[in-house]
């Protein structure tokens, strides 16, 4: 009989983590942004498309989301179905994200809606299992707030594939280039963290028994406060949404022959590494909502920026401003959901990222509507911008309200960060 396989360590488990989310996020989801100047270049879309192309991504983000939060109730319905732990979900979402991204390099067009359907499927999956097993084991290893390392995977796949992108841009490459690299991109990296997603003697994600629900008082809220909580974070994705798409064609239109333009996008993934990392910093003794109030009035900003000074300082300001909060405002909110429901963390997250899929699916079509009735593409951009801004500011509110509301009683301070 072969040797039992050692626990991995919770270094270990940060990276695997940050690449898991790097592959999901920035690859799965977010390449599409800097390839669309490409694709729109090559001539294989138009902006209306590459709309319903985004939203069929989030719709998939959506439908993978739901899926996670029902697991249970599908597994008490269908019993005869096999019994899936986290890191197997893990591993399956990643095999996907690889393999559909480089599916993009084909000249199927037709398909090409489907594709990014399960794409959005599969980093639905890999965000939530991932996050589940990797703050429960970080919290069995008592470093709980090592978790904001693993949100800043979504950053540093984001700044990669921009730069990717860029080179690309520079060579005159086709889009059906770029997403061969990135697919061949997250099949490596999905071998490297393959044997930390690995499933081991029943350990799931976020069972009731696991210590993340020590961390703080063994609250359960009600619905209605769960309501509240997922439908500020759904503006969360809505209010992001349009300038993560569209940031390099509003570039383009705005300064248009600027060496700098595709530049924003990784100065963006630059954010949210950066935000990610200082969440990590952040004394836990007050109140997740007053920070997240806070990160969605500095996403806010970072909008308003480039809708004042649509030049090279106010995108980059703009990005980094909006990036800086990005995964933050996603640590913040996963961590009040293991505050408040401990013992059904992992569905709750599906809850949180199911709402999060909304917001993200309605922002391209608004787009494409408010360009279709615009004199021109800067008016239609600019409108679609300033509702995006307003909407972070009206997130913002409705957790300060929830503050007064639904008031914090003997919270239990987080256990402090080592090793960061």
């Amino acid at each position: 009989m072969s040797a039992p396989q050692p626990e991995p360590g919770r270094w270990a488990i940060a990276f695997a983590g940050l690449l898991s989310l790097a592959i999901a996020m920035g690859i799965g989801r977010f390449a599409f942004t800097p390839l669309l100047p490409m694709m729109l270049s090559d001539g294989v879309v138009d902006l209306p498309t590459a709309s319903w192309l985004a939203s069929a991504n989030y719709f998939g983000y959506l439908v993978g989301a739901l899926l996670c939060t029902f697991q249970p109730w599908i597994w008490r319905r269908l019993p005869f179905l096999p019994q899936v732990a986290g890191p197997t979900w893990v591993r399956i979402g990643l095999v996907a994200t690889a393999v559909l991204t480089l599916g993009m390099a084909l000249q199927l067009p037709a398909a090409w809606p489907l594709l990014r359907f399960a794409a959005g499927v599969a980093s639905a999956l890999v965000f939530v299992y991932t996050s589940g097993w990797c703050l429960s084991q970080l919290a069995r290893r008592n470093a709980p707030m090592m978790g904001g390392v693993i949100y800043a995977g979504p950053g540093a796949g984001i700044a990669l594939s921009g730069l990717f992108a860029s080179g690309m841009v520079a060579l005159q490459w086709p889009a059906a280039a770029g997403w061969l690299i990135f697919g061949v991109l997250a099949a490596l990296l999905t071998a490297v963290v393959w044997r930390t997603f690995r499933e081991r003697g029943g350990q799931g994600v976020a069972s009731a028994s696991t210590p993340t629900a020590a961390l703080h008082t063994n609250a359960v809220a009600g619905r209605n406060q769960m309501l509240l909580l997922a439908s500020a974070y759904g503006l969360a994705g809505f209010g992001y949404i349009i300038t993560a798409t569209f940031l390099p064609v509003i570039a383009r239109e705005a300064m248009p022959g600027s060496v700098w333009i595709d530049f924003f996008w990784p100065i963006f993934g630059l954010g949210v590494i950066t935000g990610a990392l200082l969440a990590t910093r952040i004394p836990a003794t007050g109140d997740y909502r007053h920070l997240l109030a806070g990160c969605y009035v500095v996403q806010s900003l970072g909008i308003t920026a480039s809708i004042f000074s649509p030049n090279l300082a106010g995108f980059a300001i703009g990005s980094l401003l909006l990036g800086i909060p990005f995964t933050a405002i996603t640590f913040f909110a996963m961590q009040e959901v293991r505050r408040l429901r401990p013992a059904a963390a992992a569905s709750t997250m599906g809850l949180l990222t199911a709402m999060y899929g909304i917001g993200q699916i309605a922002g391209p079509p608004m787009v494409a509507l408010l360009l279709q009735h615009s004199r021109s593409l800067g008016e239609g951009f600019t409108l679609s911008l300033e509702i995006a801004a307003a909407t972070l500011l009206a997130g913002a509110l409705m957790y300060l309200w929830m503050v007064k509301a639904y008031p914090v009683a003997g919270r239990a301070s987080r256990p402090s960060s080592s090793g960061i």
